[in-house]
């Protein structure tokens, strides 16, 4: 919670920004609450009002000369800049691919680790490539795999959105799923990579 009562908290969190006494500018240009420039003030002018106010003091520009400081709720502060990074991290993660490989042949264990992996990463947030891969004869008895993805589509059905697919290119049956509307995504671990594999 802010320094309330007067008391003033010296640094919380791991934002990295200083705060408070932390804060080694002899002065710092001020910015309220509300973002209204309140001019060049002394680092303690700045501490006081925040005092006054029952808010902190965050550097949010060190470089600047002098440094800008702004009164927040320090708490709330770090709620907002976390949202926005889990946000921006989750429309990143639209832009990814995950692909994730079967065969006509896959067996019934194999199918639902893959399906479940699936439904993990749509929930993550990803865009997901299925594909049934057909090799040698497997290519006249296409039914086989085409039916193994009506059936994954079936399974996934609460969990995606169908952009296209599914269509045969060269050996490949394919389907390329994203998050269902409306659907919540829950807190992944982020990958660095575009695109993974999972092989069959």
């Amino acid at each position: 919670m802010p320094g309330r009562g007067g008391e003033v908290i010296a640094e919380r969190g791991g934002s990295g920004l200083r705060v408070n006494e932390r804060i080694r500018a002899r002065e710092v240009r001020l910015i309220d609450e509300d973002g209204a420039q309140l001019g060049v003030l002394s680092l303690f002018d700045a501490l006081k009002r925040a005092r006054d106010s029952g808010l902190d003091l965050v550097e949010i520009s060190p470089t600047a000369m002098p440094p800008v400081c702004k009164l927040v709720d320090y708490g709330k502060f770090l709620y907002e800049q976390n949202k926005k990074a889990h946000e921006q991290k989750k429309h990143q993660k639209g832009g990814q691919i995950k692909e994730v490989k079967f065969r006509p042949s896959t067996a019934e264990h194999d199918y639902q680790v893959r399906k479940n992996q699936i439904i993990r990463f749509l929930g993550e947030g990803y865009k997901v490539k299925a594909m049934i891969f057909h090799r040698g004869r497997e290519m006249a008895h296409q039914d086989v795999g085409r039916s193994k993805m009506d059936r994954l589509l079936k399974d996934v059905t609460d969990h995606a959105q169908v952009e296209f697919g599914p269509r045969m290119e060269a050996n490949i049956l394919l389907a390329l799923l994203a998050p269902k509307k409306g659907t919540p995504v829950s807190v992944g671990r982020a990958q660095s990579v575009a695109s993974s594999s999972t092989q069959a």
